[in-house]
């Protein structure tokens, strides 16, 4: 992936796409091979110094039993309120987070479960804006979104993914299609790689991939989600 580019990583349920994020992480190490980053070999990276590079909102999100606002601004507790609120405009997060008791000095229970799967996502998305990271790896990040809301988030992602090196994991088309480039990840390969138009035309398991997706209902907000 080149710098400053998108690529979307497209693939049947357990072909492993999240996987990639973990190794690109160093949740675990690759067997062979290498995975790296500016072309060093991420196992000879400092841990910490890799993890503040490489920014992700996987879809389990999880939050911490603080305040919205904490939450947001996690890798950089000291940002204003301003950029906290930016960040949360960004992410479709900030018309909801104002209607809570407290807006965004109101605390989320543990694990952020007080709120519906997709509030928690526009706070991951939200967060991982505040950190401002050189990667930007986004793994099913809008899977619980209700879909009236998933239009202001991708255009909300679009500005945050310009010129940033990103690493899309995505479902619907039209997240896909926020990338410059998509990877079809079949049986453990790379199968093909092309634009959303390009692979239709060309790839039979491509179109595959996404019909048998189109057939599981979209993720529903939870009873009171707000915005």
């Amino acid at each position: 992936v080149e710098p400053g580019t998108s690529l979307a990583i497209v693939g049947a349920t357990a072909a492993g796409k999240s996987t990639i994020v973990r190794l690109l992480l160093r949740f675990y190490d690759v067997d062979s091979g290498h995975v790296r980053l500016d072309g060093v070999d991420v196992r000879h990276l400092d841990l910490a110094e890799l993890r503040r590079a490489v920014g992700v909102v996987f879809e389990d999100t999880l939050l911490f039993y603080d305040t919205v606002r904490a939450n947001i601004a996690f890798a950089s507790p000291d940002a204003p309120a301003e950029v906290v609120e930016r960040a949360a405009r960004l992410a479709g997060a900030h018309d909801f987070v104002v209607g809570l008791p407290q807006g965004y000095d109101t605390v989320v229970g543990e694990r952020g479960y007080s709120l519906s799967g997709g509030q928690r996502q526009r706070i991951a998305i939200a967060r991982a804006i505040v950190a401002d990271p050189r990667v930007l790896v986004l793994d099913d990040a809008t899977s619980a979104v209700d879909p009236t809301k998933e239009l202001e988030i991708r255009e909300a992602m679009r500005t945050v993914m310009r010129g940033r090196t990103t690493i899309v994991i995505a479902h619907r088309p039209a997240t896909i299609a926020l990338a410059d480039r998509i990877a079809l990840l079949d049986a453990g390969v790379i199968a093909d790689v092309g634009t959303h138009d390009e692979l239709v035309a060309r790839s039979a398991r491509y179109r595959e991939v996404l019909a048998a997706r189109a057939e599981v209902p979209d993720a529903e907000s939870a009873p009171g989600e707000v915005g």
